[in-house]
């Protein structure tokens, strides 16, 4: 059972019996929809108990993949929107082809029922985001949202000579977390899906700096964002999926580049990204904040601005780390035979030896504005859900904290950390002095050197949503656990 440090506080769990729960969406008070990852399942749970299913898709649960995101509209009392993002499946291309998938679109209305957990099970554009109607007991596809790239089996022998021969097919980095903003607008996150192009800041693709003659990134093209190579980004997008006029690159992705890989960039609303499982607006300002996972090192917590180029795959943590960014990860911290990010085909051994050298190589957009990230991990933690407490419920002290859970059982069975923002809320403000430089500066992989101010509660399991209930008490979901925990004041 989890436990938190404040005696004041206690933990209870709200709802249990579920499998792979990682994320919630409130209809009331006690009556919640709770996703599935891998059985494609909306669980329809009314006071702590599931009472039938809302909706069984048929999934892609390979890995990372699975129904990974749900948000309801802000007007859903009016209208019963309910948006998931969600990983379809395919038919397997055939043995002798195996670096093609069969189609590159799910159909449009989505598939129930029966899963798949093969990874080259997926079309290329197998991540995608639909819109449904709750109509009190299930819910009815409305309208398709946006298809986002899937399929990832690289190591083809076109184009040849960049060195990933060895590269396993992969079904990760999908990121999948969707919320509305203060704004209306619905805001996806979207992981980089192991690409090597422009939106990870290699404008020439996985060339030795990026700079150099343009490579395709894969056997399907790039480096450029068209649609089988747009990843790593935040996309802002209207209730019906159009792209609004007041995004930061609009007029240039529309008028100036045109094209699928135009509208692309006119979708964008921050890139760099390289993946991340957790995303929140903070309530009293409106500010976008998400947390990023670094390969070995720099795990992220950024506050996201308009047009915010993240850094990766230039830069984790803070640009004036850079050395250590690149010392950690060509120390080969999990034993391979050959250290990577994520690709065999840009290894750590690339990174730029100096943060003037990494801000030349990037991809810039114009008008795009890099930031260091307002908080970082030295060795991986790997951080997952996020999200602020709208209320006083747990004391005032507590009242508009970020708390963030963590996406292993390593360390604590599942800590959740807490950061107090800075009074304007546009940073985040420490008490140890060790923690002024903004960086945890941990010893090693999973350590936890350093987080005494930020540890709020450990045994969680693998947090992969954090909110604020309609009772304004704390709710976290484990999806290790298969639970729901409330923490609440005694």
């Amino acid at each position: 059972m989890p436990q938190v440090m404040d005696p004041e506080l206690a933990v209870r769990v709200a709802a249990s019996g579920l499998e792979l729960p990682i994320g919630i969406a409130f209809l009331g008070a006690n009556d919640w929809l709770v996703i599935e990852k891998n059985t494609g399942r909306v669980q329809h749970v009314v006071n702590g108990a599931v009472t039938a299913t809302a909706l069984d898709l048929a999934v892609n649960n390979a890995s990372e993949r699975g129904l990974l995101g749900i948000a309801k509209h802000p007007n859903f009392a009016r209208n019963g929107y309910v948006y998931l993002f969600w990983s379809c499946r395919a038919a397997a291309p055939p043995a002798g082809m195996p670096f093609v998938p069969t189609s590159v679109n799910c159909p449009t209305q989505p598939a129930i029922g029966a899963d798949s957990e093969e990874i080259l099970e997926s079309p290329l554009l197998g991540n995608r985001v639909d819109r449904f109607k709750w109509d009190g007991a299930r819910l009815v596809f409305d309208k398709h949202i946006i298809s986002l790239r899937s399929f990832q089996h690289d190591a083809a022998p076109i184009p040849p000579n960049q060195g990933d021969e060895e590269q396993p097919e992969r079904a990760n980095h999908n990121g999948g977390v969707i919320r509305f903003g203060p704004d209306g607008k619905l805001y996806i996150l979207f992981g980089d899906q192991g690409r090597r192009g422009r939106m990870q800041n290699l404008p020439s693709g996985p060339t030795l700096t990026g700079l150099g003659p343009v490579v395709a990134d894969d056997q399907f093209g790039g480096p450029r964002a068209d649609n089988a190579h747009f990843s790593g980004v935040i996309l802002r997008l209207n209730d019906d999926g159009t792209t609004p006029t007041t995004n930061p690159f609009y007029q240039y992705g529309r008028y100036t580049v045109g094209g699928d890989v135009g509208h692309n960039i006119a979708r964008t609303w921050a890139y760099g990204i390289r993946n991340s499982f957790g995303m929140a607006f903070d309530p009293y300002t409106g500010y976008l904040w998400d947390q990023e996972n670094g390969e070995d090192a720099y795990d992220e917590i950024n506050r996201i601005e308009r047009g915010m180029n993240s850094g990766w795959i230039q830069l984790m943590g803070p640009a004036s780390r850079i050395d250590g960014y690149k010392r950690i990860e060509t120390t080969s911290l999990f034993g391979e035979d050959f250290p990577n990010l994520q690709q065999f085909r840009w290894g750590p051994e690339r990174i730029a030896n100096g943060p003037i050298s990494a801000f030349n190589r990037m991809y810039k957009l114009p008008g795009s504005i890099y930031r260091d990230p307002k908080f970082s991990f030295r060795y991986v933690l790997a951080p997952a859900g996020i999200g602020f407490l709208q209320s006083s419920n747990l004391g005032a002290r507590y009242r508009g904290d970020l708390f963030v859970g963590f996406s292993t059982l390593d360390p604590l069975g599942g800590p959740i950390f807490r950061f107090n923002p800075s009074q304007d809320r546009r940073s985040l403000s420490f008490l140890d002095p060790r923690l002024q430089d903004r960086v945890m500066d941990n010893l090693t992989f999973h350590s936890t050197e350093e987080s005494d101010e930020l540890v709020f509660g450990s045994n969680f399991g693998i947090v992969t949503d954090i909110r604020t209930g309609p009772n304004g008490n704390l709710y976290v979901i484990s999806l290790s656990g298969g639970t729901i925990y409330e923490v609440y004041h005694r």
